[in-house]
This record gives C-alpha cells, sequence and structure tokens, in this order.
C-alpha cells in the first residue's frame, strides 16, 4: 500500500473505506459479477469467516428437523435453520461480524503503519479508537452493535427509521449504541448515515459505513448458513442422500440472499462431489410480503432479458417502491442491490445451461399468511419471530403457496426443504397478538 499524503488520523478512514465501496461491482475477490460465471471458486467453504468464527462473533445454529412442517409437505422433510438464535436475533450476525471483523483488521494494520511498525494496541482514547455508522430498520443495528462490542476500540452509531419499534430502539441503546432517528423510512435514515460518514472523512476522522445489506463482505458472512446447512445434512443419520430441495428465506435488500447465493455457487464448484451434490439443483425461494415486495419488482422486471447475470448494475432495470405499506417493517428496503438479482438469474442461468433444475422462484404473500405463519410456528416450536421471517415460513403454512411449491418440487422426493428462520428482534407477545387481532380475527 503506498504512503499516503494525508493526516494520521484521517488515513485509517480514507484506507478502510476505499477498500470497501458502497458501489457493488464484484461478487467474490475482485472481479465484476458480471464477468463471473464460477465465482464461488475464489474461496474454500472451509474457510469462509475465519477470522469471525475465530473471535466466536457469530454462532453455528441448529438445523432442526420440524416434524409438524416435514407432515403438511410430505415427502419432504422440512429443516428449520435457527438462525433466530444468533446472539443479536438475527442472522445479520454473520454479515456483520465478517465486516466488521475485516474492517477492523485493516484499521489496526494501518494504525501499525502510522506508527512505523510498532504494534498497535487500543489505549482507549478517541484518537485509537474507529467508528462504524450503520442504517437499519432495526436488526442490522442490533448485529452490528452485537458485534461490536466484541471488537477492541469500536464504536457503533444507528440511524434507524421513524417506524423502527420503541423496544429495538431501547435494546439498540442498552447494548451501547449511539442511536439516532430520522425520516420515514430506511432509505431516509440512510441518507443521513452515509452524509455523515462523508462528513467524518473529510473532518479527518475515521468512521466506516456499514450498509445493512448492500457490501460484498455482509454477503459473504452470510453465505456460512449454507456451509453450515451442507455440513449438518451430510452429517445426519436421517439425511443421507438428502439433497437441498428448496431454501427459503425472507428478502429485504437483499444482502441474505446475495449469501445464500453465494454460499450455493460456491459450495457447487468446491471441489468436494458430496457437497456439491447436496445443491445441485437447488431451488431457491425469495419469500416477501406484499407492500414490501422489491425483489419480486426488479427481478420479474429483468426476467425476460436474455443474460441479466452479465449485465452491470447500471444495465438491469432496477424498480424502486413508492413506499413500505407491508406490517414487515424489516423487509422496508424501497430497492435491493442490484448485486441480488444479477446473482439469482445466474443461479437459473446454470441451471438451464447444466440440466441441474437450479432455479430462482419469487413468492409474496400478504401480511395476514405472514402473521398467521408466525403464529403457527410459534404454536408448533415455541418460538417468536417477526412477520418479516413469517414471510419465508407462509409458503410451508399457507395451503395456497404450500401447493405451488410442492408442485415445483414434484419428481425430486429425495429432496429437503429448508428455510432460514432468520429471527428478528422486533416481536414480543404482545406484538404477536397485536397482529394476531388485526390481521386474523377482524377477517375471520
Amino acid at each position: 500500500m503506498g504512503v499516503l499524503s494525508a493526516p494520521k488520523r484521517a488515513l485509517a478512514a480514507i484506507v478502510i473505506i476505499g477498500l470497501f465501496p458502497t458501489s457493488i461491482t464484484f461478487s467474490i475477490g475482485d472481479r465484476p459479477v458480471r464477468k463471473m460465471r464460477n465465482t464461488a471458486t475464489a474461496l474454500s467453504s472451509s474457510c469462509v469467516a475465519q477470522e469471525a468464527r475465530s473471535l466466536n462473533l457469530f454462532s453455528t445454529t441448529p438445523l432442526l428437523r420440524s416434524i409438524p412442517l416435514s407432515k403438511l409437505c410430505h415427502p419432504h422433510p422440512v429443516y428449520l435453520k435457527l438462525d433466530l438464535l444468533q446472539q443479536s436475533g438475527s442472522f445479520k450476525d454473520r454479515g456483520m461480524a465478517h465486516l466488521c471483523a475485516t474492517v477492523h483488521k485493516v484499521y489496526r494494520a494501518n494504525r501499525k503503519q502510522q506508527e512505523g511498525g510498532t504494534a498497535f494496541e487500543g489505549d482507549g482514547n478517541d484518537n485509537a479508537r474507529m467508528k462504524v455508522i450503520s442504517s437499519s430498520g432495526g436488526n442490522a443495528g442490533l448485529a452490528v452493535t452485537t458485534v461490536a462490542r466484541n471488537i477492541p476500540d469500536m464504536d457503533v452509531s444507528v440511524v434507524v427509521p421513524e417506524t423502527t419499534k420503541a423496544m429495538v430502539i431501547e435494546k439498540l441503546r442498552s447494548l451501547g449504541a449511539e442511536v439516532t432517528v430520522h425520516g420515514a423510512n430506511w432509505n431516509s435514515a440512510d441518507d443521513l448515515a452515509r452524509r455523515w460518514v462523508e462528513e467524518a472523512k473529510e473532518g479527518g476522522g475515521s468512521a466506516v459505513y456499514v450498509s445493512p445489506f448492500d457490501n460484498p463482505l455482509l454477503w459473504t458472512g452470510h453465505s456460512t448458513v449454507i456451509d453450515e446447512i451442507i455440513t449438518q445434512l451430510l452429517e445426519s443419520p436421517s439425511s443421507i442422500n438428502l439433497k437441498m430441495g428448496a431454501v427459503l428465506a425472507s428478502v429485504g435488500g437483499g444482502g441474505l440472499l446475495c449469501g445464500i447465493l453465494e454460499g450455493i455457487e460456491r459450495n457447487y464448484f468446491d471441489g468436494d462431489a458430496a457437497r456439491a451434490n447436496a445443491v445441485r439443483g437447488s431451488k431457491v425461494v425469495a419469500c416477501e410480503t406484499e407492500g414490501a415486495s422489491s425483489f419480486a419488482a426488479s427481478f420479474n422486471a429483468n426476467s425476460s432479458k436474455p443474460g441479466a447475470s452479465f449485465r452491470g448494475k447500471d444495465e438491469l432495470s432496477m424498480v424502486s417502491l413508492d413506499g413500505i405499506t407491508s406490517v414487515a417493517t424489516s423487509l422496508g428496503a424501497l430497492k435491493v442491490t442490484p448485486a441480488v438479482i444479477q446473482r439469482a438469474h445466474r443461479h437459473q442461468e446454470r441451471g438451464e445451461d447444466t440440466g441441474s433444475g437450479d432455479d430462482v422462484f419469487s413468492y409474496v404473500c400478504t401480511d395476514r399468511e405472514a402473521v398467521d405463519a408466525c403464529l403457527k410456528f410459534s404454536s408448533d416450536h415455541r418460538m417468536l419471530v417477526e412477520p418479516a421471517c413469517g414471510a419465508s415460513l407462509a409458503p410451508l403454512y399457507s395451503e395456497r403457496l404450500r401447493s405451488k411449491l410442492l408442485g415445483e418440487l414434484r419428481g425430486d422426493e429425495n429432496s429437503a426443504i429448508i428455510v432460514e428462520v432468520c429471527g428478528g428482534s422486533g416481536v414480543n407477545l404482545d406484538l404477536l397478538q397485536g397482529w394476531e387481532t388485526q390481521f386474523l380475527r377482524d377477517s375471520a
């Protein structure tokens, strides 16, 4: 890295922000997505996010076979990947752990360079600390704050929209985050967070912008969920010879879905025949609610265009919603990252090119179906999830969507349905009962 003619305090900010641009033009490594077909060969599944794992910044979560849902979806066994058990309450710990561990490592290296090559140990003074600034509907903020508590000399500021529940804001502050409420939706909050980072950069500070979904480091961190699922399936005596027939995941801005597609692709080309076979032919189901279906809008707008996976982000037809009108406010990104559209179409194209059956489906449920899924899940498994997560359970609990999904899997009976139970902290018994009254009792 060349010597920069900049003040010492500015050096870390310039280098860190420059390494992780918010304009995403690569998938894994440093090659553009549109030029990559086998992007996942850059990393082996055994070495992904090792730094974050070694620091215990996120957890390996259980993969539970659901007896009630397996009965509903016979002959396909249903497995629940319980990422609601991550420390912050959602899957977002995975991506935030990998991102924060990486930027902190770069920060320390730059501090060491500034100090003339001597080892840098945080001394607690303000000049030695780094700050991450994130925008969030709640869950990403909780994840970055939870992770940062376990990283020396890292402070967190989170900007949340006015739709964020008071209980989530209270949790953020109790974990030590500096919280600012701003704007009617996440996009407005994100604009302020980005502006603060630019102002810090101009003033010689060391602030780092952390997107809740639009950063390749996040996606790689999220991809570890697929590595774990495959390992757990292969090691379970009850799932011998089972394949991942379908993976169901909720979509907000597209970060989780980017990670899932990255994990599938990496294991597909990893060189391990058993792991490749486990993911070959997998159907990825992107789950949203009406009123928050930004993925469906952009995915469908590009479905008729050949070679969508190789188009640059400026060549894609990206659709922005006018607003979020769903109860699933955690899915409240008006527009998804272009990378998720590229990756989804690449997954489809691989299935077409190889004849393996890999595919991506967009399922949009109603708020009523999402809430109903949350209630039935709580009864079946004694766990609470918010409606944003209920969107990924709705294709199993809703007869309308379940028949559609089982039709897609017809002829591939030796395959499992995996639900990424992404979690979310915006739920408690009172809220769940309120949603039941609002969406189910009044329409019964």
